[in-house]
């Protein structure tokens, strides 16, 4: 048994398990238990990490907030940590949850949206300082935040702020004058893009504050392309930090048994592209490498047999080859003509195909290993 095995299941025998312990070794159980998982966590299987998640999520109901703080500070640097236990930390008091909120990487963005949206301004502060904070989640900020989480965000210039961010926080203005200022000094804003994307209510607020100059409507042209232009330049292709984040997200949510086609739908909707990959390679149960092949092969006939091996709905499968991160963005026609195809394949063709080639690479492999 490995190192991590034998440590938790030393653990998982204490009768602290069973409510039998004092507070002290409540205490001392849980912080050791964490401490252990941080020094092997690159090293657990899923399984491992399932049987440390359904511990400490035990134990954290029955420790005081410190313990807790303690636990939630050794997970929140990990890039692989315990799904269900990291979002029950996260949603803690913010004493508890801080770090979590403002480093995890485990946490996805709808993690962190629910949490905007239900949890206190002190655990939106601490969403607004996070580096790199994507535009939907400083969207979140914008809409359910106060005073002290948009400042935040408009002063971390490591975050995205969206164009809906930028017109919720126009619409705000008259609860801080200071909200325009901000905004003015982000260097990372288009106001022509932004102008082109947002309503004429948020138009006329942002003229109102000074932010736009006031002018005739913008021809619909132009708008088109503010629009199309903006969204080329947020398909940047495969990034393998973006997927290392991604893959380790997609854990995390089957950790929590969250990660289903519902959850492939959201990140096609929102144009994840390595959260769609991430997705697929789970769904398929191959090894990530191959997935990642695929992409930089642009190998669209790959992704055809395989989704079509696992009944993937025919929208579903047009979605997720248009948002996917692939060398070289799919055209129009490309999209069509792959959806084609795919219904074009039965199933139990595909099925087969996709058999055939598992059974080939696992014996491939096993002579590789021989030799």
């Amino acid at each position: 048994m490995t190192e991590a095995g034998e440590g938790l299941r030393a653990f998982a025998n204490f009768r602290v398990l069973n409510g039998e312990a004092d507070e002290g070794e409540r205490d001392h159980l849980i912080r050791n238990l964490a401490q252990l998982f941080s020094y092997v966590s690159d090293r657990c299987d899923d399984e491992q990490v399932a049987q440390y998640d359904e511990v400490l999520c035990q134990l954290a109901d029955i420790v005081e907030t410190e313990a807790r703080a303690h636990v939630a500070k050794l997970m929140a640097p990990l890039e692989r940590a315990p799904g269900s236990v990291v979002l029950k930390l996260a949603n803690d008091v913010i004493e508890v949850a801080a770090d979590l909120l403002e480093f995890s990487n485990v946490l996805t963005d709808d993690d962190l949206i629910e949490i905007a949206q239900h949890q206190s301004e002190d655990h939106r502060v601490a969403i607004a300082s996070r580096k790199g904070l994507t535009g939907r989640v400083g969207e979140a900020i914008a809409v359910y935040g106060a005073e002290p989480s948009i400042v935040r965000l408009l002063r971390n210039e490591q975050a995205v702020i969206s164009h809906r961010a930028v017109e919720k926080i126009a619409e705000r203005v008259q609860e801080n004058e200071d909200f325009a200022r901000m905004l003015r000094e982000r260097r990372d804003i288009d106001w022509a893009e932004v102008r082109a994307e947002i309503s004429d209510l948020g138009a006329k607020a942002l003229e109102e504050t000074g932010l736009l100059p006031r002018s005739e409507e913008t021809p619909i042209t132009a708008r088109v392309q503010a629009v199309v232009y903006n969204r080329i330049k947020n398909q940047a292709g495969f990034s393998a930090q973006e997927w290392k984040l991604a893959w380790n997200q997609v854990k995390a949510l089957a950790d929590r048994r969250r990660f289903d086609l519902k959850a492939l739908h959201r990140f096609t909707r929102f144009g994840y592209g390595h959260h769609t990959a991430a997705g697929m390679t789970m769904l398929l149960e191959v090894r990530p490498e191959i997935v990642v092949k695929w992409l930089a092969m642009q190998d669209y006939v790959a992704f055809t047999v395989a989704a079509r091996a696992i009944g993937l709905d025919a929208d579903l499968f047009e979605a997720v080859v248009a948002v996917l991160p692939w060398r070289d963005m799919p055209s129009p026609s490309d999209i069509t003509n792959v959806r084609s195809r795919y219904e074009a394949l039965s199933e139990d063709e595909a099925a087969g195909i996709f058999e055939l080639w598992r059974s080939h690479a696992f014996r491939r492999r096993s002579e590789v290993a021989v030799a």
